[in-house]
């Protein structure tokens, strides 16, 4: 597949049964090949060629044996992995998402049949899908033999198919061509770029008749009965809700209205009419849930002392979310993602996901020298236990207590200075690393194989991940998934969506909560205080406050980049600088044995950058192939490039 023309003109259609049961087309005999008329000519057959489609979403953490999808202001990687995407991006190459093995868009792995991981790719394979989906939209009248609820929930799935994988797309490269219909490979190819809220029009109608033909929760259909319990990964009436108004909040978001620009003077200027339709369909969603109509419900957050994440009763952990033990390799997502992908193999997230967290204790080797940093900046965003930015004259931040009274979200997710690391006994010449060593020229400090920051974090892989405690090998059944779409992520930006509107007290035509109360939502889940007063009264400041938020509750899971891009913030300062917070230890390492790492004190803390992207407005998408563009005029490539 070396260009869209291809994919799109000559992609082939191949039919199976089950999710990741495909056989290469190019491996078949002629005479093997199955005909349109039996293909789809019933629920069987139609719902195997649907099921290819599944198998083509990329997971964005485990597509190869080191992963890079933080691209914002919120992760930065040791020196020894500057050939990470990551680095690529805050060097401003962005041509890199095209050849790097590190870039989940996109590095010449693509094969929608395979079940391997590293074969899953964003843009070969959204080409690939649109155009099943298409075929199978003109097809539907060969669905012959099928009850009237199954023809529905073919159609509700490529409708929902055709708009995601144009939405994935335009996330990163603006306005493209919307393929809504086959394609003759004899017809002249010159179908033209679309702006990004053209396309974004067409991709809410499909998300909007998805959200129609499909049912809440396919257990309780009868054709989702006789595979009940096994339906969590189909798309579902929730998913296409929330789809119908993300697409609808990025299409009225800055950037989105006013075009690419440096200065971020239009950071708080939305186009009101796509967020009211953002919020009625998130005004849709919330309803039924709480309604109490759906399977879906905000993940416990309880946990018995620092660190230490267990579920409360028989109710899913937050942390489960993101990861389950000792489970048989259970799939995360606990009760509260709407969209995910399928997972590959039991034992992926181990190779090498899991491996690359925290710091590498030197006696016993660790796989692959590559560690994902938490940025000090980024760690600025995680407040006060009583709910106000530590920057906040009010919040009660002590610089010489900085882990103290936190949000409760910065211990499930941070690792600070003197933490207990390990666990297990150790080499006697690595017994120094057990508590981690992360202030100013510590023993976990080295920029080779240690912090940058003075953090590491611990959100999807747990501190055990380490040599010693081995919680990634085999027997600890550990899975790690990050969902494309959650609950939590629905509330905020339902919140985003009414105060672009009107601010903190405006609800939607279809939800009774205001923006106020719908972030507060998320923060009574965690225990964090609500939103202050004096952020609800100032507009500009409330959605300062609800980005903020955003990235807490979404931190590292992939979404930084698109929500500063989106809001005219990517060459901004301070977001467009990584920094580390640099500081001395006052505890000895005796105090750390006895007492709790949060409530440490420490002197001289100050913040440093490490690096400063220098960012232009070309940067705010990115580059299209040049294999692609130069197919015909009409396909131009982005601004800058």
């Amino acid at each position: 597949m070396k260009n869209i023309y291809k994919i799109l003109l000559y992609s082939l259609v191949i039919f199976s049964i089950g999710l990741g049961s495909c056989e290469d087309y190019l491996d078949r005999d002629p005479e093997s090949i199955v005909s349109e008329e039996i293909a789809f000519k019933n629920y069987i057959n139609f719902q195997g060629y649907i099921d290819e489609i599944y198998n083509c979403i990329p997971d964005k953490q485990k597509y190869y044996w080191v992963t890079s999808y933080n691209w914002g202001d919120d992760e930065i990687f040791n020196v020894a992995s500057n050939f990470v995407m990551g680095h690529q991006m805050d060097i401003g190459n962005f041509w890199a998402w095209q050849n790097n093995d590190q870039s989940w868009l996109d590095a010449g792995r693509a094969d929608p049949t395979s079940g391997d991981k590293f074969n899953h790719r964003l843009w070969s394979h959204a080409w690939y899908c649109i155009r099943k989906a298409n075929m199978g939209l003109e097809n539907l009248d060969r669905l012959v033999t099928a009850t009237a609820e199954e023809k529905r929930l073919i159609e509700g799935q490529l409708y929902f198919f055709r708009g995601w994988w144009h939405f994935e797309l335009m996330q990163w490269f603006g306005g493209l061509q919307y393929i809504d219909r086959v394609l003759s490979p004899t017809e002249a190819f010159n179908l033209p770029r679309l702006s990004y809220q053209e396309c974004a029009d067409k991709a809410g109608a499909d998300f909007r008749k998805a959200a129609d033909l499909l049912p809440i929760d396919w257990d309780n259909t009868a054709t989702g009965n006789n595979t009940s319990g096994k339906n969590q990964l189909r798309v579902n009436k929730i998913a296409a809700l929330g789809y119908l108004g993300k697409n609808y909040l990025w299409a009225g978001s800055p950037l989105m209205k006013n075009g690419a620009q440096v200065g971020g003077a239009m950071t708080y200027d939305y186009d009101q009419a796509y967020c009211q339709q953002a919020a009625d369909a998130f005004g849709e969603l919330l309803n039924l849930v709480e309604g109490g109509e759906t399977q879906y419900k905000l993940a416990s957050f309880e946990y018995d002392d620092i660190y230490n994440h267990v579920k409360s009763g028989t109710e899913k952990s937050y942390s489960e979310i993101f990861y389950t033990r000792g489970q048989s390799f259970l799939q995360p997502g606990a009760d509260e993602a709407i969209f995910r992908g399928r997972t590959y193999d039991e034992n992926g997230s181990a190779w090498n996901f899991l491996k690359t967290w925290g710091p590498k204790v030197n006696g016993l080797v660790e796989h692959d020298n590559v560690i994902h940093h938490p940025t000090a900046n980024y760690v600025k965003f995680y407040g006060m236990a009583n709910g106000l930015p530590i920057d906040d004259p009010n919040s009660g931040f002590d610089p010489n207590y900085p882990y103290k009274d936190r949000d409760p979200r910065f211990y499930h997710d941070i690792i600070v200075d003197g933490f207990k690391y390990v666990n297990s006994a150790m080499l006697a010449d690595d017994e120094h690393l057990r508590y981690t060593g992360l202030a100013s020229g510590g023993t976990m400090r080295d920029p080779q194989n240690g912090s940058r920051t003075g953090y590491f974090t611990q959100k999807f892989a747990p501190h055990e991940c380490n040599k010693y405690d081995k919680a990634y090998d085999w027997g600890d059944g550990i899975q790690t998934y990050l969902p494309y779409m959650r609950l939590s992520d629905i509330y905020l930006m339902y919140a985003e969506a009414c105060a672009a509107i009107g601010g903190a007290q405006t609800t939607s035509a279809t939800y009774a909560k205001t923006a106020e109360e719908a972030i507060n939502t998320v923060r009574e889940r965690v225990g964090a205080g609500f939103v202050d007063a004096s952020y609800v009264a100032d507009n500009n400041k409330f959605i300062d406050e609800i980005r903020r938020e955003r990235a807490v509750e979404l931190s590292f899971e992939g979404f930084r980049f698109n929500d500063l891009q989106r809001w005219l913030l990517l060459t901004e300062y301070p977001y467009n600088v990584k920094t580390s917070n640099e500081f001395d230890r006052v505890e000895s390492l005796d105090w750390f044995k006895e007492n709790d790492c949060k409530d440490a004190r420490v002197a001289n803390f100050r913040e440093e950058i490490i690096l400063t992207r220098n960012f232009s407005k070309k940067h705010y998408w990115l580059p299209l192939k040049v294999s692609d563009v130069s197919l015909y005029p009409e396909f131009n490539q982005n601004p800058g490039w």
